[in-house]
């Protein structure tokens, strides 16, 4: 139960509390105001400085704490409405709180306080920080969110059903096991969020005074609306997928120059040639990256001269992607590798052209790869 001596001196008002708060001595000799369990219902608590007070059970309702100081508070099965505009709960303990119908905790800052299994049902936290705060299990369904800063907030298994997260900032946020359906994401910052078990079914990427178009992927949420309002990423994406050309073969110093030679003829036919001659990035190995770039070309150029990592680099490209064309390649004095009869029987995997390194031989190359490869693509479309 609550010290009385507390309470009675709490109802005196904010400028005696404060006073008190102050004269009291730090560290280990603190004195930890007792306010358990105590009924404070409707109390002018503008600006008070709740610091590491004990408000396990108390009865917030309708209490305002605009600007009140509850840091490492224990709010501990706390209800609360009211007005908590700019309030201070760094590091505080709310876990079980209890938040009212028509709480309000507009700008209030929950840096790294414990709110697992809090109820936050309808509330508004507009502007509201939850950075580093622990909101496992919480209960948000229709909480109005907009503008709120969940930087590295854990929100595994909470629900946010129906909430608006409009501006919110979603930066390495946990949100495993969350309930995200229907929820508002029109100009969420969405980045490394962690999402596996996760729901999100039908969330909004647009504003209210628009059409409503909905998406089932937090994490592509605002790549869509980028597309659907941007016209020159539509632009890229369009010239990613209409012109790209893979090129892949051995880069040594004797076959490169007919590739450089190839890739170069591709420019100047207003072709987006991709030379696979680079390092390959440390979170992917070869053939992944190979597949990656694959997905996004028009068509694949192989050359089989001398072959070594091709045969590999083809077995994820072949199999998977019947839409993306395959140009072989060979010099007239090589003979392909022997598993490429394989690959023959895939209607995608076009004849061998067959080329040497004479001036006319290679200057007629690019329009035979064009030609025929051109012609598979538009025979694959439906």
């Amino acid at each position: 139960m609550a010290n009385p001596e507390h309470v009675a001196l709490l109802k005196s008002g904010r400028a005696e509390w404060n006073r008190w708060r102050a004269e009291q001595p730090g560290g280990e000799n603190a004195v930890r105001p007792d306010l358990t369990g105590a009924d404070l219902s409707g109390f002018n608590l503008k600006g008070t400085n709740l610091f590491r007070v004990d408000l396990a059970g108390a009865i917030l309702e309708g209490a305002d704490l605009t600007d009140a100081d509850l840091m490492s508070a224990n709010l501990y099965n706390a209800w609360l409405s009211g007005t908590l505009r700019n309030a201070r709960f760094y590091n505080a303990n709310l876990t079980l709180a209890k938040f009212g119908f028509l709480s309000i905790l507009d700008r209030a800052n929950f840096s790294s306080a414990v709110m697992k299994t809090a109820s936050l049902n309808n509330v508004s936290a507009i502007g509201a920080t939850f950075i580093e705060t622990d909101l496992s299990g919480a209960q948000l369904r229709d909480a109005e969110l907009t503008g709120a800063d969940f930087t590295h907030a854990n929100l595994t298994d909470a629900d946010l059903t129906g909430a608006n997260l409009t501006r919110a900032t979603l930066v390495e946020t946990i949100l495993e096991g969350a309930h995200l359906d229907g929820c508002t994401v029109y100009g969420t910052s969405v980045w490394q969020v962690r999402l596996q078990g996760a729901q999100q079914r039908g969330l909004v990427v647009t504003p209210s005074n628009q059409p409503q178009i909905t998406v089932d992927n937090l994490a592509v949420a605002q790549f869509v609306y980028l597309l659907l309002e941007n016209r020159a990423i539509r632009d890229v994406i369009d010239t990613i997928t209409s012109k790209t050309v893979l090129i892949l073969g051995r880069f040594t110093a004797d076959r490169k120059p007919v590739l450089d030679m190839l890739r170069e003829k591709l420019r100047g036919r207003n072709y987006l040639p991709i030379l696979f001659d680079f390092e390959v990035p440390d979170s992917r190995d070869i053939t992944e990256t190979v597949s990656l770039l694959a997905r996004m070309a028009r068509f694949v150029v192989a050359d089989l001269t001398d072959a070594r990592s091709l045969p590999q680099e083809l077995s994820v490209i072949v199999p998977a992607l019947p839409s993306v064309p395959v140009q072989p390649l060979i010099q007239s004095a090589d003979r392909e590798y022997s598993m490429f009869e394989h690959w023959r029987r895939f209607p995608w995997v076009l004849p061998i052209i067959q080329y040497d390194k004479t001036d006319d031989s290679l200057a007629t190359l690019v329009e035979r790869v064009i030609v025929s490869a051109e012609q598979k693509v538009l025979e694959s479309r439906p």
